[in-house]
């Protein structure tokens, strides 16, 4: 599955009433840390069937990034039955990711 585009709009729809646990990455295109992580979001959401990832960009959705205190990007989040289970920021490889992520199925 590929990534999900978040924005104020559909948010509650796509993560809090999800069935599947959501990873969401808090970005911007201006972050360089972001554009590392970029590709290492992807493939996750390319390798990892069981979970949804989504992509908020902190510019254009700020009411978000605000409603969950996102003070540095990229920070992530996991979200399971609507409520945030874990939270981390900064780069990390694939498999880190994935470690972090599988906890959750």
């Amino acid at each position: 599955m590929s990534e999900l585009t978040l924005t104020n709009d559909n948010f509650e729809a796509a993560v809090l009433q999800a069935h599947k646990p959501v990873l969401v990455d808090f970005w911007a295109p201006w972050c360089g840390p972001c554009k590392v992580m970029g590709p290492v979001v992807e493939a996750l959401a390319r390798d990892v069937e069981e979970i949804v990832v989504g992509k908020v960009n902190v510019d254009e959705n700020s009411e978000i990034a605000q409603k969950y205190n996102i003070l540095s990007i990229p920070t992530f989040m996991i979200f399971k039955g609507g409520q945030v289970v874990e939270q981390f920021s900064g780069s990390m490889s694939h498999d880190q990711l994935r470690a972090k992520v599988e906890k959750y199925l």
